[in-house]
């Protein structure tokens, strides 16, 4: 296991370029009244001291490819990633924060990860720092005869799989992503926290403006048909009322083996081994989480591993058999290699629902 240490410090003044990007259907998807949240400022709540924390690796860390699965589409709301640095808002105990995340002596080439953090959760939001930026990831673990795999371990050294610690917030994503679009569930997600999140910590014109996910409370307490206007259908606006409910049950899940964690899942009404995976390898940095049931991925595998232009669930398993305890691991060396099987036609069509 990668060993790091961390260093507090004082902080000088932010800089930054604009933010990213934006899609415009998740840009565009309307706001609803958020419900308990406080008021504040209307660029968020203003903070002035704070904290910092510097973590070292003895290996290089790739921070853009290793943070980018923790966002969910370019205008994620609580997430946004730019070439220097990474902006993430995160709910705690003690209340939200504003975390940046910067590389020295680079982002994609991180020996020391410089931390900073404002709001009342910022102590709390440092310490989620190792596992945001990979620092307890072992890529090593991931031994491979391939000479794809092999030639991608060593184009991508730097690359980590990330663990959040949070299991409610990346259930709750893959629940919008459940049989849609890419660009349907980003829109969702955006539309989610924008209508129902709170305004993250603010720390000046420097930073993007940043919105907390919302709590468990207000998941459980959103009317499904309030979630039409954001692209949620009533079964997925029901499942995420189900999880609000049970947040406290979910998030002790964390304290158990993954493999249990994805099985207790699974007895939610709504949640199958897609999204039990999804948020799984999130929260737990999990390097065996494979998602079954995807989309592309096992058209992917089929073609990186074996030259096969498709591929169903039980071919993708079989492919990534010999790399038992680190599938996901292998999946996410795929993705980022830029491989593409030849394409066929979109399996889902968009729909438009906010009307109803």
């Amino acid at each position: 296991m990668t060993q790091f240490g961390a260093t507090w410090q004082g902080e000088g003044p932010l800089r930054g370029d604009d933010a990213s990007a934006a899609i415009p259907s998740a840009a565009d998807a309307p706001a609803i009244g958020p419900r308990g949240a406080g008021a504040a400022p209307a660029d968020g709540p203003r903070v002035d001291q704070p904290v910092t924390a510097a973590f070292h690796s003895p290996t290089p860390v790739d921070l853009r490819l290793t943070l980018a699965p923790l966002g969910h589409g370019p205008s994620d709301p609580a997430f946004r990633l730019r070439p220097d640095e990474a902006w993430l808002a995160r709910r705690t105990d003690r209340g939200g924060a504003t975390l940046r995340l910067r590389g020295d002596p680079d982002f994609r080439s991180a020996i020391t990860i410089v931390a900073t953090a404002w709001g009342p959760g910022a102590a709390d939001a440092l310490d989620a720092v190792p596992g945001l930026a990979g620092l307890l990831d072992d890529p090593s673990a991931l031994v491979v005869a391939s000479p794809l795999l092999r030639d991608l371990q060593r184009r991508h050294a730097g690359l980590r799989l990330p663990r959040s610690g949070q299991l409610v917030l990346h259930l709750a994503a893959a629940v919008t992503e459940q049989k849609v679009t890419g660009t349907e569930a980003h829109a969702a997600w955006a539309g989610l926290l924008r209508g129902h999140g709170e305004l993250a910590p603010y720390p000046g014109p420097a930073a993007p403006r940043l919105r907390l996910p919302p709590t468990t409370a207000i998941l459980a307490s959103i009317r499904y048909f309030e979630l039409h206007r954001v692209g949620l259908e009533r079964r997925r606006a029901e499942v995420l009322a189900a999880i609000g409910r049970r947040g406290a049950e979910i998030e002790t899940l964390t304290t158990l083996a993954p493999g249990e964690a994805m099985a207790r899942l699974q007895r939610i009404p709504g949640i199958g081994p897609w999204s039990a995976a999804e948020a799984v390898r999130l929260a737990f940095g999990d390097p065996d989480a494979v998602s079954v049931a995807d989309a592309h991925l096992p058209d992917l595998v089929a073609w990186a591993l074996a030259r096969e232009p498709r591929g169903d669930d039980a071919r993708m398993l079989e492919l990534l058999a010999p790399y038992a305890g680190q599938r996901a691991r292998v999946a996410r060396l795929l993705e980022v290699s830029r491989i593409e099987p030849p394409r066929r036609g979109p399996r889902f069509s968009p729909r438009d629902i906010r009307g109803l």
